[in-house]
Parts: structure tokens; sequence; C-alpha cells
């Protein structure tokens, strides 16, 4: 059974509450790390939390959270629609992996559609708000990937 999670948020997600509310909705990305965090204790579950507008060291957090985690969900922003070298770190440390979307990608913009990280995630939640983490955490700790 899956106890230890890594969350990683890619870049802009720091401008939660303020980036476009429209599409973002109001809640700060401190506001979804505590709600995972409250679910994560209530499960016995360690989460460890990490945002960066930097596509290396999402990367590094990947790859040196590996031997720790059982299990990663990622917002990798529009990093999603681009980075192969965030793919391919996905891919090289193989934790069962779930890709999260606060907007609904499919409804945006035509770049904003097509992931290239889904081949090596277990899953993608998208257009469901802050509360597609606490989904990709819960499917996480109840299927453990399977």
């Amino acid at each position: 059974m899956i106890r230890r999670v890594l969350v990683v948020h890619g870049p802009n997600l720091n401008l939660l509450g303020s980036r476009e509310p429209e599409i973002y909705g109001s809640i700060t990305l401190a506001q979804i790390d505590e709600r995972l965090q409250t679910e994560a204790r209530a499960r016995d579950v360690e989460l460890r939390t990490l945002q960066s507008n930097h596509e290396g060291v999402l990367i590094d957090t990947i790859q040196e959270g590996a031997p720790w985690a059982e299990g990663l969900i990622i917002n990798p922003g529009a990093l999603g629609h681009t980075s192969y070298a965030l793919r391919d770190a996905i891919a090289g440390v193989r934790l069962t992996t779930v890709e999260v979307h606060i907007s609904n990608t499919q409804a945006r913009e035509r770049f904003r559609r097509r992931s290239v990280l889904t081949a090596v995630c277990r899953g993608q939640i998208v257009g469901l708000g802050w509360r597609g983490y606490l989904l990709a955490l819960d499917w996480l700790l109840t299927e453990e990937g399977t």
C-alpha cells in the first residue's frame, strides 16, 4: 500500500488565487497543499510537496524523491505540453504517477489539448479544479496504481 506521496506543481501554479481566477478559481497553492496534507494525515500517509517555475528543479525533485516516494502527483502546468525532459524523468523513476490539471485542457487553446506526459502517467485528471489533486491522492491510496 502506498504510504509516501510526492506532489510536484509546475510553473505559474504559485500564482493560484490571483492568476486568471475565472479559469483556475480563487484557491491558493498553499491552500491546496494544506488540504492535501490534511487528507494525507487522516490516512496516515506522508506527503511532500514542491512548486517550481524551473523545469530542472522539477526533474531534480522527481529524481531525488523517487527512492523515498511510492506515488507521484504532478501538475506540470504548461510544461506538460512541451517537456520531453520531464516526461523522461517520470518514465525513468517508474513511480505510479497521476497527472493533474485544474482547468479542462481539452476545452482551451489547441496547444493545451495534448500532454507529452500522458503516456508515462497511470492516469490524468483534468478540469475538476483543485479537487483533482484530492482525487489523484485518493486513487493512489485506494487503487495503488492497479
